[in-house]
């Protein structure tokens, strides 16, 4: 009997082994970093692309899945959300983005990450496999982790737990957004909101200036570790990059200002107006993650078409970009606002890039996601179409090799009111 269930435990760890081994053929692949291949295969073993090309044969024993007349594409990475962070927005108690304090550089949101949000399967079921899940409040929000959406754990989801630290630079705010449409009500007067401004921008170089005489104190073997400051090492040296949400032009250069002057690796977010500084953006190799497209003009002056003709005027500029929802519910309408800026004037397979390799490459993984390339994490979508039109299906997700249940509330809630009596 003893030997009977061994013999069992064994045949499992086999077979367990093999769901991350199996041969793609048939459907026209889509590298994203070369030419696409016509009636092409993948072969994926222990999780990782091995051979890709227009003649792959499957070796004995691994499992061949016929995709014949789909198309295979890298799966998609949304680089800013709250994905894992934010259930519910009206219900505080299951947002966990933000915590007391301007400055909490010592915050991961990777150990907050719930994997059974209902927002998971959503996203996937539109080919996103990969986001940036990251916090929010305060000045230094804390560390963003780059995470697969597939696992039991945030242990099993983790790509990068600490990927990037998040900067909000301070700007001159006389309004609350909250009141922005109720005329005459949350408004700061200019002077005040200036000194308020000024206030917080010295409290910023004032904690940096702190780290930094941490950081020597520590080398010098002189001081206690202290957790803000320990994790704020790696932005020092250089081995973390810093995103900075900056919009209009002034917020913008003068974090580009601060950025040269601290010696951090600079990642832009939302930059409505980094159009204007696109050149110097360019110079510097500070790549931009943009918001949604699909929303209206910033400012009541701005073309109606401002968010629509960012990427394109970016990309023509030479700068880096990729694109980032900054939220939960919406991630899953990544594809599209990618679209949006295709038919605006960004070339077909920038955008597709935008939400694939270029993210990869900006946060420092481009050696294991992005592009269907020899070595690289399976992370693979089957589509019946182009994956940035709204009417086309995934048919099949794979990450890390392994097949990813479709089925989400989504779909669930479409069949129960499709099949009502």
């Amino acid at each position: 009997m003893k030997t009977l269930l061994i013999a069992l435990l064994c045949s499992l760890r086999l077979a367990a082994g093999t769901d991350d081994s199996f041969l793609l053929r048939g459907a026209t692949i889509h590298t994203v970093s070369g030419a696409d291949i016509a009636n092409g295969a993948v072969l994926v073993r222990d999780g990782k692309i091995v051979e890709v090309g227009a003649k792959v044969a499957a070796p004995k024993g691994v499992r061949i899945i016929e995709v014949k007349g789909l198309h295979v594409y890298p799966g998609m990475i949304d680089s800013a959300t709250e994905i894992g962070l934010s259930e519910i927005g009206a219900v505080r108690e299951t947002n966990d983005t933000a915590e007391i304090g301007d400055f909490n550089p010592q915050l991961r949101a990777i150990i907050a990450v719930n994997p059974a949000s209902e927002h998971i399967p959503v996203t996937r079921a539109n080919g996103i496999t990969t986001v940036i899940t990251m916090p929010t409040g305060g000045i230094v929000c804390g560390q963003s982790a780059l995470i697969h959406l597939d696992g039991w754990t945030w242990q099993e989801m983790e790509i990068r737990p600490s990927a990037a630290m998040n900067l909000r630079f301070p700007v001159i705010q006389t309004s609350s957004p909250r009141f922005a449409m109720v005329e005459g009500r949350g408004r700061t007067p200019y002077p005040e909101a200036r000194r308020n401004y000024e206030r917080r921008l010295q409290q910023l170089q004032d904690f940096f200036e702190q780290a930094r005489r941490y950081q020597k104190a520590k080398a010098a073997g002189a001081t206690e570790a202290d957790l803000k400051f320990e994790a704020m090492l790696p932005v020092l040296e250089g081995k973390q990059p810093v995103v900075v949400w900056a919009e209009r032009e002034r917020a913008i250069r003068e974090a580009l200002r601060f950025a040269e002057r601290e010696k951090i690796r600079m990642v832009l977010a939302g930059g409505d107006e980094a159009f204007k500084l696109a050149g110097e953006l360019k110079s510097k190799n500070i790549p931009v993650v943009l918001g949604p497209t699909l929303s209206l003009p910033s400012q009541e002056d701005d073309p109606y078409d401002r968010a629509y003709t960012l990427p394109a005027e970016l990309h023509r500029a030479g700068v880096k970009i990729a694109f980032g929802t900054f939220s939960t519910s919406a991630v899953r309408n990544l594809p599209y606002q990618a679209a949006m800026a295709v038919a605006f004037g960004l070339p077909q397979q920038e955008g597709l890039k935008a939400v694939t390799l270029n993210p990869a490459e900006i946060w420092g993984v481009g050696e294991q996601l992005g592009s269907i390339e020899k070595g690289k994490w399976a992370d693979l979508i089957v589509t019946d179409g182009d994956p940035l039109e709204t009417r086309t299906q995934i048919k099949q997700c794979f990450i890390k090799g392994k097949v990813v249940d479709l089925e989400n509330k989504h779909h669930r809630l479409y069949e129960k009111y499709l099949n009502r009596p």
